[in-house]
């Protein structure tokens, strides 16, 4: 009897769904984009920290889906590798070179944002569109 009412709610209680990141502000198709996804605020937003990451050729599109992701609070970072090093380049004072952005499109002028600042809650699909600068 248990089984069979846990049976018919667990439809409805589903604690994974996908989410689509949509990258805009690509001004030529060279190159890659890095996209991480964190769920932790001391490793935001470390690239070869994060939670998953893809790197996604431009030439495939600009968006990425992550598949069944636990809903919890996320936060994204995105940069666009212009030159497939496979690193974001910086200038001697450590400012990024080539384009990047970040979940709620947030950004800082002097420094990259909080994971407070770029977090969302992720509860069902969804699809959040970032711009990279």
């Amino acid at each position: 009897m248990y089984a069979l009412i846990l049976a018919m709610l667990l439809p409805f209680s589903s604690t994974v769904s996908d989410l689509t990141v949509k990258v805009s502000g690509c001004k030529t198709q060279k190159g890659q984009l890095y996209i991480a996804l964190y769920d932790n605020k001391d490793l935001f937003p470390v690239f070869g920290k994060q939670l998953r990451g893809e790197i996604v050729p431009l030439s495939k599109g600009q968006q990425f889906t992550f598949k069944k992701l636990r809903h919890k609070a996320y936060a994204i970072a995105v940069f666009h590798d212009l030159n497939s090093n496979g690193v974001l380049d910086k200038n001697p004072l450590g400012i990024p070179l080539e384009p990047y952005g970040f979940s709620r499109n947030a950004r800082n002028t002097f420094s990259a944002p909080s994971f407070g600042q770029a977090s969302f809650t992720h509860s069902k699909t969804q699809t959040i569109s970032i711009t990279v600068r």
